[in-house]
């Protein structure tokens, strides 16, 4: 028999965290619970699920297995205590390569101005910049936290209130070198199929959405992403000439400085899915 990569879930991306007492408080207020929590004292470290819940989430009740979009939260003992550590947020040179989450909101207007008056900082707020669709919120380890709307953002303008239960963590997104070659392997490799392409040619990059499922909607809920309802995407980002470069790599957060870890895909025969030829 062989794999059934229909069956296949972008499960979640991995992070590892100062604090988790503060993270998970961040995480908690973006509406997420606790989905699963994994403690391993001997190795000196715990493992924090986070993720959308209840009657309204894409995954609300299921098992931690058959879930998509969660961040694992990784707290290494001791680095609370620790006033020179510092993880590395994959947004600064030299040390590029993880990017950001990514939640898509009810109200985007409303959920923004709550996470300020929380006391939460912005990498980009909504009135920064040309773009004015998107934001880009701190979480306490400095990760970025992208936040875009569900809803036409200029019909949310004006409305104060802002539905945690709706909310989607919509997607991770890390920088690759070549296109072509990643692609193939998310795709050929691990069963996902492209649902979006977002060319920016003025700025020398190409987004590109990946994940599991059914296809993108034609149509569009705020005249710019039709894949914001949606949970569990990998972004996929291209800076053009990279490809050419043969001394070129990204940090993948596991060199020092770490930060970002590993995004996880789970799968319906862990043994039948190592073993199986690539998909055509």
């Amino acid at each position: 028999m062989s794999t059934d990569t229909s069956k296949y879930k972008f499960n979640h991306s991995m992070i590892r965290v100062k604090d988790p007492v503060r993270s998970i408080k961040f995480y908690e207020h973006l509406g997420m619970t606790m989905i699963k929590k994994v403690e391993q004292p001997e190795a000196k470290f715990d493992l924090y699920f986070m993720g959308y819940d209840g009657p309204k989430a894409v995954s609300g009740g299921k098992h931690f297995s058959d879930r998509e979009g969660l961040i694992e939260l990784t707290h290494n003992y001791g680095t609370e205590k620790d006033d020179k550590y510092e993880v590395n947020n994959g947004n600064a040179e030299p040390f590029k390569g993880f990017g950001h989450t990514c939640i898509s909101v009810d109200n985007i207007q409303a959920a923004c101005q709550r996470i300020e008056d929380a006391g939460y900082k912005f990498q980009k707020k909504l009135t920064d910049g040309r773009m004015r669709s998107i934001a880009f919120a701190l979480d306490p380890d400095k990760y970025w936290v992208e936040i875009v709307s569900q809803n036409p953002v200029d019909k949310t303008e004006g409305i104060k209130e802002t539905d945690l239960s709706t909310y989607r963590m919509n997607h991770t997104m890390i920088r690759v070198k070549d296109p072509e070659k990643s692609i193939a392997f998310y795709k050929d490799v691990l069963g996902m199929d492209l649902k979006r392409t977002s060319e920016n040619k003025d700025a020398g990059f190409t987004l590109y959405f990946l994940g599991y499922g059914s296809p993108a909607s034609g149509t569009t809920a705020n005249g710019v992403n039709p894949t914001a309802e949606r949970e569990g995407l990998l972004e996929l980002t291209w800076n053009y000439g990279t490809e050419k470069d043969p001394d070129f790599k990204y940090h993948n957060g596991n060199d020092q400085p770490q930060g970002f870890g590993h995004v996880c895909v789970s799968v319906d025969d862990l043994g039948r899915c190592t073993s199986a030829p690539l998909r055509n």
